[in-house]
């Protein structure tokens, strides 16, 4: 699997479905769900306050170098990213992540 398989593609750039585990001993991308078709992403901060969706953005931005944001999901596990930029860039950018 590949980034492909968990995002989808606007004119802002991509929107990508997480699994996200709030709580971990270290944050960054860990790999793909293939059950649910989900990026899964670890981050250390507690899902309080908005911390660990902040955190999940900064894990993004960080990988792929543009703006990303939490638009879907904010108080669950399952959240939807989007990324904004040029969507190859960001897939080919995520895919030497995983």
């Amino acid at each position: 699997m590949d980034m492909a398989d968990v995002s989808r593609r606007t004119k802002e750039g991509v929107e990508i479905s997480l699994q996200v585990s709030p709580k971990s001993s270290r944050s960054g991308i860990e790999g793909i769900d293939p059950w649910r078709k989900r990026l899964i992403v670890r981050v250390k901060a507690p899902p309080l306050d908005g911390r660990a969706n902040k955190e999940v953005e900064g894990v993004l931005s960080d990988a792929t170098g543009c703006k990303a944001q939490v638009t879907a999901g904010h108080t669950s596990h399952q959240k939807t990213v989007t990324v904004y930029g040029d969507p190859d860039a960001i897939c080919q950018k995520l895919n030497a992540a995983l």
